[in-house]
C-alpha cells in the first residue's frame, strides 16, 4: 500500500500532502493526534481513539470540527479499501484536518531496551500531542547507547514506559504494568491488553529490572513485542511464557473486534 493523505478533505499521496508553513502545529508541535491499527480496512478500538482525541484537544483548548474530521477519516478508508496498516489522524493549532494511511511498521520479533532519564510533562497530562521531540530523542539516546529503543526512567528512578509504548513487565510469575498514576499515557493498546491479561498495576523502580523474568512493550503498531534485554542484561526468555500467552490473546481479541461482522470501530 502506497501512503495516501487527506487535508482538509483533500485526498492523494501522502508524500506530496502540504500544510502551511505558518501553522503552529509545525512551528510549535501545538496539536493533538491518534493513531490506529487497520486489519483489513478496519481500524481497532477507533472509537477509543476519537474519545481519546476529543479528550487531548480539550485539555489544550483546541477547537475543530470533529464530524469533517471523520468523515475524511471514512473517505480515505473508502478510497484504500482492505488494507492493513495504520490510519493517523491530527488536528493542528492552525486549524489543519490531516489523515495518513501508511503501511504496517516492520517490527522485530524482540528488542533491547536502554533506560533514558526523563521528566513527564505534567502540564501535558491525558494529552496526545504533537509535542514528542523529547520521546523521539530518548529513543535516539537509546540507540546510541545501543538499545533498540528507550525505556523511560525518571530522575529518581520509577521506570515508565518506552517513548511511544506501554511497558509491562513479569515478576514473580505475574504480570505488571507501571501505573497511571505515575503520569504515564493511557494507552489504548495497554487497556486491552490489560483487560484480556488480568494485569496488575505496580510501581516499578529502576533498580528492579535486572530481576525481571520477562517483558514486553504494547501499542498500536508494535501490538505486543518480547524484550529481550534491559541496559544490557538478558532477560531468561523473550518471549517468556506470559508475554506468548498475552501476545496471543491480544491477537485474537483484535480479530474478533475486527472481523468482518464486527462495526468499524472495534
Amino acid at each position: 500500500m502506497d501512503a495516501l493523505a487527506s487535508v482538509d478533505g483533500v485526498i492523494g499521496p501522502a508524500a506530496t500532502a502540504t500544510i502551511p508553513v505558518t501553522d503552529d502545529g509545525l512551528l510549535r508541535g501545538d496539536g493533538v493526534f491518534e493513531v490506529a491499527r487497520l486489519y483489513a480496512g478496519r481500524p481497532f478500538a477507533w472509537d477509543e481513539h476519537v474519545a481519546r482525541l476529543r479528550l487531548s484537544a480539550a485539555n489544550i483548548r483546541l477547537e475543530f470540527d470533529l464530524d469533517a474530521a471523520l468523515a475524511e477519516v471514512d473517505a480515505l478508508l473508502d478510497r484504500a479499501g482492505a488494507v492493513d496498516g495504520t490510519v493517523r489522524l491530527l488536528v493542528t493549532r492552525g486549524g489543519r484536518r490531516v489523515v495518513v494511511l501508511a503501511p504496517p511498521p516492520d517490527i522485530a520479533p524482540t528488542i533491547a531496551l536502554g533506560t533514558v532519564e526523563y521528566a513527564p510533562t505534567r502540564v501535558l497530562d491525558a494529552v496526545k500531542s504533537l509535542s514528542y521531540a523529547a520521546n523521539m530523542h530518548a529513543s535516539r539516546l537509546a540507540r546510541e547507547a545501543g538499545a533498540g529503543e528507550a525505556l523511560l526512567v525518571t530522575p529518581d528512578g520509577t521506570v515508565l514506559e518506552g517513548p511511544t509504548s506501554a511497558f509491562f513487565y513479569a515478576v514473580d510469575g505475574r504480570l505488571h504494568t507501571p501505573p497511571l498514576a505515575d503520569h504515564v499515557l493511557d494507552s489504548i493498546t495497554r487497556r486491552h491488553v490489560v483487560a484480556v491479561t488480568g494485569t496488575t498495576e505496580r510501581r516499578l523502580a529502576r533498580d528492579e529490572l535486572g530481576r525481571l523474568d520477562e517483558a514486553f512493550l504494547a501499542s498500536t503498531t508494535r501490538e505486543v513485542q518480547p524484550v529481550s534485554a534491559i541496559d544490557g542484561h538478558d532477560l531468561p526468555a523473550a518471549p517468556g511464557p506470559l508475554t506468548a500467552a498475552a501476545a496471543d490473546a491480544f491477537r485474537r481479541y483484535v480479530r474478533a473486534a475486527t472481523a468482518p461482522a464486527a462495526r468499524r470501530s472495534g
